[in-house]
């Protein structure tokens, strides 16, 4: 081990002196940190690889070393491994980073989000902090040290992206976490820290600008929702995300507001910084693609030159005005077999494509932090809103005869209500469950930070989804993704990636008319879920746990491999690129 003493000036030199165990390269004055760095670089083996370590971490993993190395060196066009950095508090600080092209301010990936188990794959990334950064012999012999046009920020993704551009890649390794107490050495000097940041923002922009701007390879428009609880917000979010890291400039605008079939203003700001990008591009006179990602009654606001028009539904057939509106895009997208069947037998005359979504596996995977029931009760979770398409009485009753409230068991209803006409208490009251039948309890309208979720899936032990009709349904998918055996209705859109293999279909005894409040439903169908068989199954999992996890396991691993956004951004990008 090698100590840079940065020209200190108070006890430092003595303290290092005491230690037998290392060797101290001793700086007449404080170079800064990229000479700094570059010193020890300098003084090390010539031969070997280089750990650049901050004086500010905290090293609490005994192994983070030869995993470091290992993920390093885990194929030969690896040149750079950072790790997971958390803070003292134990939230999570840093797990890559990313500079985007219209602001240049550096962000750090799941910074500030508490410790939940994300991000612990292995992953390729823009950028790492240089707190903690392996840099390969062959990296260091190929582009040298830290770029001296910096004193200190921007300088580790000025790394990175010199090395992408001799053939490496960066790479973030989940497996390693050790704790930042950040600025250590310049702690309270906030001026003095945000003059340095600003100087090194306008070297880097100046630098590289012109190179970030050339990775976007295709722009589009994205009419849709994302600031509202909603499955098409958090899917457009997760979409625009995956296609911009695949080289879409993608421009956000909002699709509904007042005179459309959603009157409401979407509130300004979003946590993700990067959709607060996307959302602050300027749209040009014309764009040349535009996609509009909603309901097919508000296709009409599309506003590119080549109209693409992106929906679903959770019945067999689409609305007349729908089928009326997507006849005028250039194209149609759907994400399932299901719903193209629907959109050509209602009518369709326009071109259509199947693009799927997906889950993301850094924040739904089966490591993720999970709360276990303190009683020891094997839990049971679903996951709806309340209405006639998720039939709720359905399972509630079933459970409720299925299992006595003597055995060790339990469902969970995460239930959402925005009919203020309706009262879920009386609802329930009116089901008439035993008291001696299996035990429910019920969240209701409690709104968890997305990221957190999968801690919801993981403090269960089976997922449960027994509505009439889906468009996607990706509490199922995320659940699934999570390693949970799920119970899911055999009939709708998520039949794409639902199969007795990783999951327990649940039959239907045939489709029956779609009648409830929503007025796009009439005059098609949707299943008839039978109860029998969801009896069954729930016994079935309860009573063959092993069996129900190995399952869940096959489940997570297929969700990984064959469903995630990127699997989606690529396929978008493929499209795009056919479209010219």
């Amino acid at each position: 081990m090698l100590v840079v003493d940065n020209g200190s000036t108070d006890e430092t030199p003595e303290r290092l002196a005491e230690l037998d165990w290392i060797n101290v390269l001793t700086l007449p004055q404080n170079v800064g940190f990229v000479r700094g760095n570059n010193a020890g670089i300098d003084a090390a083996n010539p031969n070997s690889d280089i750990v650049l370590l901050n004086n500010d971490l905290e090293l609490t993993q005994h192994d983070w070393l030869p995993r470091l190395r290992a993920c390093a060196h885990a194929t030969e066009d690896i040149g750079i491994a950072g790790c997971r950095l958390i803070l003292k508090d134990g939230r999570l600080a840093h797990a890559g980073t990313y500079i985007p092209l219209d602001t240049m301010w550096g962000q750090q990936i799941g910074g500030r989000e508490k410790d939940i188990g994300q991000y612990t794959r292995d992953r390729e990334v823009e950028g790492i902090v240089f707190a903690c950064a392996y840099l390969k012999r062959e990296t260091l012999t190929a582009i040298g040290g830290l770029a001296l046009d910096f004193q200190s920020y921007f300088e580790d993704t000025d790394y990175c992206l010199r090395a992408k551009q001799a053939g490496f890649k960066t790479m973030l390794c989940g497996g390693v976490t050790l704790v930042h107490d950040e600025h250590g050495s310049t702690k309270g000097d906030a001026a003095g820290l945000m003059r340095i940041f600003q100087g090194s923002r306008k070297v880097f922009a100046d630098k590289w600008r012109g190179t970030l701007e050339a990775g976007f390879r295709h722009e589009v428009l994205w009419q849709s929702i994302m600031n509202f609880p909603t499955g098409y917000a958090m899917s457009c979010q997760e979409m625009l995300n995956a296609v911009n890291e695949l080289g879409v400039k993608a421009i956000y605008r909002y699709v509904y507001g007042p005179k459309t079939v959603f009157p409401k203003r979407e509130p300004e700001g979003f946590d993700d910084y990067r959709l607060n990008v996307y959302a602050s591009r300027e749209v040009p006179r014309k764009p040349d693609v535009g996609v509009v990602y909603a309901q097919g009654d508000v296709f009409y606001r599309n506003r590119g030159r080549y109209k693409i028009g992106y929906t679903m539904l959770e019945v067999d057939g689409f609305p007349t005005e729908w089928v009326r509106q997507a006849n005028r895009m250039d194209e149609i997208w759907v994400p399932s077999e299901f719903n193209k069947a629907g959109f050509l037998e209602s009518g369709l005359e326009r071109p259509i494509h199947v693009m799927p979504l997906g889950v993301n596996p850094d924040y739904f995977h089966p490591g993720i932090t999970g709360y276990r029931n303190p009683m020891g009760e094997y839990v049971f979770l679903s996951v709806f809103e309340w209405g006639e398409r998720k039939e709720p009485w359905l399972l509630l009753r079933a459970f409720n005869d299925v299992f006595s409230a003597d055995e060790p068991v339990r469902l969970v209803c995460k239930v959402v209500n925005r009919d203020r006409k309706v009262s879920l208490k009386r609802e329930i009251a009116r089901l008439r469950l035993r008291s001696s039948g299996g035990r429910i309890s019920y969240l209701f309208n409690q709104e968890l930070p997305r990221y957190q979720l999968g801690s919801l899936y993981r403090s269960a032990d089976c997922f449960v989804s027994a509505s009439r009709g889906e468009g996607w349904n990706m509490p199922l998918m995320e659940a699934m993704a999570c390693g949970l055996p799920s119970i899911a209705t055999d009939w709708g859109a998520h039949r794409a990636f639902v199969h007795e293999d990783i999951a327990y279909p649940l039959h239907i005894r045939g489709t029956i008319p779609a009648i409830a409040k929503c007025p796009y439903y009439s005059p098609y169908s949707w299943a008839d879920p039978d109860p029998e068989h969801l009896r069954h199954l729930l016994r079935e999992v309860y009573e063959n746990r092993d069996q129900a996890h190995l399952r869940g396991q096959a489940a997570a691993q297929e969700m990984a491999e064959k469903w995630t956004w990127e699997a989606t951004g690529r396929k978008i990008v493929e499209r795009l690129a056919a479209i010219g």
